[in-house]
């Protein structure tokens, strides 16, 4: 599989697909196969800055069409966690940006994530209160 920061943002690979996927290149394959029909993009942001991968996701969604950006990383990960928020801050900044959906892999498992859930991560003081919220809420046992 190709990886993003090696690949031109206008390939005839990427121009072959309408929907991306941004997956963490610490992801084994098999997990990979759910995804026919994407053009599957691998990504580490543990050996590549954030800045540069968003420059590049950008120069890729600015020159191509894509209905879908979907990204897959590994569920708890201090350096994937920012792939989600590479991609909804480079959605803000292109025309017509695709959908997207986040996708976290925890035990084997895929757990599909809101835009919210990643937006509101970006703030912890958002989140504070999230919790701060649910721990006063009354129990309906």
């Amino acid at each position: 599989m190709p990886r993003l920061m090696d690949i031109n943002t206008r390939s005839s690979y990427l121009r072959s697909f309408r929907r991306i996927l941004l997956y963490g290149s610490c992801l084994g394959e098999e997990i990979l196969q759910e995804f026919d029909g994407y053009a599957k993009l691998s990504c580490c942001l543990e050996e590549e800055h954030a800045n540069m991968v968003g420059f590049k996701l950008a120069g890729i969604l600015a020159r191509g069409s894509y209905d879908e950006i979907a990204v897959l990383t590994v569920d708890g990960s201090l350096h994937c966690v920012q792939l989600h928020h590479v991609v909804e801050e480079v959605c803000k900044l292109v025309r017509n940006p695709p959908a997207r959906r986040h996708i976290v892999l925890e035990e084997g498992k895929m757990i599909y994530v809101p835009e919210n859930a990643v937006k509101i991560s970006r703030y912890l003081s958002r989140v504070s209160k999230l919790i701060e919220n649910s721990h006063q809420r009354p129990s309906n046992r």
